[in-house]
């Protein structure tokens, strides 16, 4: 009699484990922290940073909340927006049960080099009341492109 159980392919990530490296490597890049600075703070190498980044490792618990630490974010943070490509992900424990709106193609904004160079310019400001003024120059920007 032939087994039922089902083997995972070899090599082929899963897409939790990818969405997860993914949020890994944004909030990495958003932060302006290298590979090898995030490996040492917790205690392993920058090869195994790029190996949960492209969702080919899977990370652990412990790991995931080193890293949540690390990048300060709570662990959430790293299931952010899963499945909302493609919708709701159903039921699925931990996950919304009903479909969430998406907000107009953030994820893909936000992985843009574009994106990061800006955030990582905009944070590089001390002065708070500075990146205010910044923050409503654009939007006054936005506001007469739409006009």
């Amino acid at each position: 009699m032939a087994s039922k159980h089902t083997k995972k392919t070899k090599g082929i990530a899963d897409p939790i484990d990818i969405h997860v490296g993914q949020r890994l490597r944004l909030r990495r890049s958003l932060q302006g922290m290298s590979q090898e600075k995030l490996a040492g703070i917790v205690n392993i190498t920058f090869q195994q940073i790029q190996k949960y980044e492209r969702g080919m490792n899977r990370i652990s618990a412990s790991r995931l909340y080193q890293f949540s630490k690390a990048l300060d974010v709570p662990i959430s943070y790293f299931y952010d927006q899963f499945g909302t490509a493609t919708g709701s992900i159903g039921n699925a424990p931990g996950f919304s049960d009903t479909a969430q709106e998406e907000f107009g193609g953030a994820e893909d904004i936000m992985k843009s080099k574009e994106t990061i160079s800006l955030i990582k310019s905009y944070y590089a400001i001390k002065d708070p009341e500075k990146r205010k003024s910044i923050v409503r120059f654009i939007k006054s920007m936005a506001d007469n492109e739409e006009n």
